[in-house]
C-alpha cells in the first residue's frame, strides 16, 4: 500500500502544529507571572492594549487581539468584576459598546512592567531569530485574517 498518499495527514508534516504546541508552551512560561497579577493570558494580552490605548470599542478590541465576541465578552465581564475596566454603550452609537481600564487596570501596568523582560529569558532564541520569527507570525496572521497588522 502507497503510504505516500497520506503523507499531508502527518503531524510532522503540518505547519499549524509545531505553532499550537510553542503557543502553549509559551503560554506555560507566563502562567506564574501572570498568577501572582490574578490574570489569565488572555485577560493580560487584553490589558496590554488597554494599556495602551485607554478606551476603545469591544469590536476595536477584539481585532487587536484576533478573538470573537463569544470569547471576548465574558473575558470583559471577568476583567469588569476584578475593577480592571469598565464597560459602557456609546453614546453616540448604542450598538457599540466601549471599553475603558480603570485606575486598578492602571496600577496592575507598574507589577506587569517585568514579565516581558523574564519571558524572553525562557526563551533558546538569539535576538534576531526571534524577531525574524515575529515578523514571520505576524505576516501569517495579516494574509490569513486580511487585517492590518502593525
Amino acid at each position: 500500500m502507497n503510504n505516500e498518499k497520506y503523507d499531508a495527514l502527518k503531524l510532522e508534516n503540518q505547519l499549524c502544529f509545531p505553532l499550537y504546541a510553542c503557543s502553549r508552551e509559551i503560554i506555560k512560561q507566563y502562567k506564574p507571572f501572570l498568577d501572582e497579577l490574578d490574570l489569565t493570558y488572555t485577560q493580560y494580552i487584553t490589558m496590554m492594549v488597554l494599556w495602551e490605548k485607554k478606551t476603545l470599542t469591544s469590536k476595536e478590541l477584539g481585532n487587536d487581539l484576533f478573538l470573537d465576541s463569544g470569547t471576548l465578552t465574558p473575558l470583559l465581564k471577568k476583567m469588569e468584576a476584578k475593577g480592571l475596566l469598565n464597560r459602557r454603550r456609546s453614546e453616540e452609537d448604542e450598538r457599540n459598546l466601549v471599553v475603558s481600564i480603570t485606575e486598578a487596570g492602571e496600577r496592575l501596568r507598574e507589577r506587569a512592567i517585568e514579565i516581558p523582560g523574564k519571558i524572553a529569558k525562557c526563551s533558546n532564541l538569539e535576538r534576531a531569530d526571534a524577531e525574524a520569527l515575529y515578523r514571520i507570525l505576524y505576516k501569517v496572521l495579516k494574509s490569513n485574517s486580511g487585517k492590518k497588522i502593525i
